[in-house]
């Protein structure tokens, strides 16, 4: 192989070397680490929204009750079961009295004997009252005689001893009868005691309502305030709703809404805020509020699930950007504006949010900035930005 051969392969394989470096290069700043970052990007638009609070919440009967013994003792029968419908009064179920009737009958006839007592009593104050005067009338006469000397002192002295001892005789059947009453107003404040002790072992519904649990058969032993039957109204049923307290903003009483349960996907019913308890959920960060159904739906159970939608006034005016092109860099947050093809952090301020993934800017762009929605990997100032019409398209935006 000659001289000129020689350079000639050497200057073919120095084309080729350089054709190699060339594509790999090409690659790399195409489709590898140098390649330009994808992005999509949208102008902010001028509009209002209307924003909402959306929560979800759990049906609870606004009114209920616990029907139980007031004493601990056995259940000796129970008239109603779950479903049915109770009238306010109605006997729902019965505890065992044991001795409770017995001891009303003893009761009574301590009663029919402090009036015989009684009787007694006022009988003896009636006889001390004629001895009394007729004590009084002896005395009278004999001072008018003492004083015309016809009796002697010791004489009146004895008239007079017999007067106060008819006032004393007196005064102790008036305390004995006082004391009779006494007894008889004590033995009438036990026996009512009694009765209304008698008439706690009858469980009546406090209320209209529908028995939704039955906690207690006859021959169980339960203890005071323990539950034998509950009860709901089933007119005053709510949805008592969790909201996210960063998107709370703006619940208020009287707020309208929309409520889809569990059981009925299909079918929005309308309801309204009608209050906000005052202790919020530390643990979950959610407030609570209940919403009561405008017109209260068929079908419906406790502890269903539900979705409440609450509607709020429409905003005014403003810039409006997908949700989803806020970031937070450094604590502040802000969104990644393109300064010519190149990439930069413009810290904005907000307004609401809306439901469908639009949210108020109220500084920080203007109408005409170009705002990254979405991008490949994460922005950097200064960073080789392409932009497409989606990730994954090939083609750019022209």
């Amino acid at each position: 192989m000659n001289s000129k051969q020689l350079l000639l392969r050497r200057l073919g394989l120095g084309a080729l070397a350089l054709a190699l470096i060339g594509a790999v290069g090409y690659v790399s700043l195409r489709t590898g680490p140098l390649a330009p970052i994808k992005v999509t990007v949208s102008q902010p638009t001028e509009g209002s929204l209307s924003p909402a609070i959306f929560g979800i919440g759990t049906v609870e009967a606004r009114r209920s009750w616990m029907i139980g013994p007031t004493v601990a003792g056995r259940v000796l029968s129970v008239k109603v079961d779950v479903g049915d419908v109770v009238q306010a009064g109605q006997l729902l179920a019965e505890m065992d009295p044991v001795d409770l009737d017995q001891r009303l009958a003893a009761l009574d006839a301590s009663l029919a004997r402090a009036g015989s007592t009684q009787l007694s009593a006022q009988a003896q104050v009636r006889d001390a009252a004629a001895r009394r005067a007729l004590a009084t009338a002896n005395t009278q006469r004999n001072q008018d005689l003492a004083r015309q000397n016809f009796i002697s002192t010791g004489a009146l002295d004895a008239k007079l001893q017999e007067q106060a001892s008819a006032d004393a005789a007196l005064q102790s059947a008036q305390a004995n009868l006082t004391g009779t009453g006494q007894d008889s107003t004590r033995l009438k404040a036990e026996r009512a005691a009694l009765v209304q002790q008698r008439g706690n072992v009858r469980l009546l519904a406090p209320a209209n309502g529908v028995v939704t649990s039955r906690d207690a058969e006859a021959g169980s032993t339960v203890v005071a305030g323990q539950s034998v039957l509950r009860l709901i109204d089933p007119a005053s049923l709510w949805v008592k709703l969790r909201v996210d307290q960063g998107r709370s903003n703006g619940l208020a009483p009287g707020l309208a809404g929309s409520i889809v349960l569990r059981s009925q996907p299909q079918t929005v019913m309308p309801g309204e805020v009608a209050r906000i308890e005052l202790l919020a959920d530390s643990v979950t960060e959610e407030r609570i509020a209940q919403v009561v159904f405008t017109q209260m739906p068929a079908h419906v159970s406790v502890g269903e699930m539900a979705e409440v939608t609450l509607q709020l006034p429409a905003t005014a005016p403003a810039l409006l950007l997908p949700n989803a092109s806020i970031q937070r860099q450094q604590g502040q947050t802000g969104v990644w504006r393109l300064n010519g093809d190149s990439p930069e952090f413009a810290p904005v301020t907000l307004g609401v949010q809306s439901l469908s993934g639009q949210v108020q800017v109220l500084t920080g762009l203007v109408k005409d900035d170009r705002v990254v929605v979405y991008s490949e990997k994460a922005l950097k100032p200064g960073a080789r930005v392409k932009v497409v019409e989606a990730l994954g398209a090939a083609g750019a935006k022209p």
